[in-house]
């Protein structure tokens, strides 16, 4: 690639991602494409919840937030805690609470017309 052939200056990234990278986060694209599990994904950035309370938070019935919540999990998306009888959900970690928050301000832009962040 000519340095012409990039009109907007950019550089390239050093390295690419590896095939398991791009997999794994087309995978997680995948389990946040589901309008339930962002919005659960959206409470849990935030904070822990059981299914009871992520059920009537959304309107959504217990067993279906209850199979939403084992995608998650396996998709490495969400972790449990136990605290007596009761399972707690909670986003992993900071990263995937970033994504979740990106994509919101993006579609927060979209749907109102904000100003668009320029680089």
């Amino acid at each position: 690639m000519y340095a012409r052939d990039n009109e907007s200056g950019a550089s390239l990234p050093q390295q690419q991602p590896s095939d398991a990278q791009v997999e794994t986060a087309a995978e997680a694209f995948r389990m946040l494409s589901d309008t339930t599990r962002l919005r659960l994904m959206w409470l849990l950035s935030e904070g822990e919840y059981d299914v009871t309370s992520l059920a009537g938070a959304i309107g959504v019935a217990r067993p279906s937030v209850s199979q939403h919540l084992a995608k998650l999990r396996l998709a490495g998306l969400v972790r449990t805690r136990r605290d007596g009888r009761r399972v707690l959900y909670r986003a992993r970690d900071a990263h995937v609470r970033g994504l979740i928050g990106e994509a919101l301000f993006h579609a927060d832009h979209e749907v109102s017309g904000i100003p668009r962040h320029e680089d």
